[in-house]
């Protein structure tokens, strides 16, 4: 059986694969079983009639829970109404393991509750659209940072028409002040010092006092 990424079903509209994933929502109406299904690449909908696909596996699906990673087989078919375009008529599924009492449900939840399970907030939809909007822009700044870096000359030609000072060493110092290594990677000593400035606001009371981390690290 073919293992497929969500993300290439659509090259296989008609196949009969194998998807492997993660839960994110589950529904029935008593004849027909719907999931979407999440593998880092993309979303899909699977969908189960109770009188096409065995006992045991209309069984499975009525125990999983939000996260459980399965391996579902199903027929690839178009459907413009799902995510992604396409859909999966799943006739087998198998738990590839459980996930009893997932912390973050879809009620509301508090910003530092939410930030002592970060690694699990970022699977939600928009948590990761974030993060993936986020990554593009700083990546695009590290690069603009490290072409500046590299091509000086070029660079100082348009600094030059917008500077005070026509000197190069005393313009290349205003710079290094603000545009240095630390703007490519705070490091554990920039981190650091960015702690002891918040700390030290929130002791003289320009910051209000909070136990939420100001970095989220892996």
């Amino acid at each position: 059986m073919t293992a497929v990424l969500i993300s290439e079903l659509r090259a296989h509209v008609g196949e009969t694969v194998t998807v492997r994933g993660w839960v994110v929502t589950t529904r029935s109406s008593g004849k027909i079983a719907f999931m979407v299904l999440r593998d880092g690449s993309a979303y899909v909908q699977g969908v189960l009639s109770k009188k096409e696909v065995p006992a045991a596996t209309w069984e499975a699906f009525a125990g999983l829970t939000q996260e459980a990673s399965v391996a579902l087989v199903g027929t690839v078919r178009e459907e413009p109404r799902s995510p992604g375009g396409y859909e999966l008529a799943v006739t087998g599924l198998e738990v590839l393991g459980a996930s009893v009492d997932y912390p973050i449900t879809p009620k509301e939840h508090g910003t530092t509750y939410l930030f002592e399970h970060r690694h699990l907030w970022l699977r939600t939809r928009r948590q990761a659209a974030i993060a993936r909007v986020r990554h593009e822009v700083e990546q695009a700044i590290r690069e603009s940072l490290l072409y500046a870096r590299s091509h000086q000359d070029e660079v100082l030609a348009y600094v030059k028409e917008h500077s005070q000072e026509m000197d190069r060493s005393v313009m290349m110092s205003h710079i290094d002040l603000y545009v240095n290594d630390f703007s490519l990677d705070l490091g554990d000593e920039g981190v650091r010092a960015v702690q002891r400035l918040f700390a030290e606001a929130e002791q003289k009371g320009i910051f209000p006092s909070s136990n939420s981390p100001l970095f989220a690290r892996a």
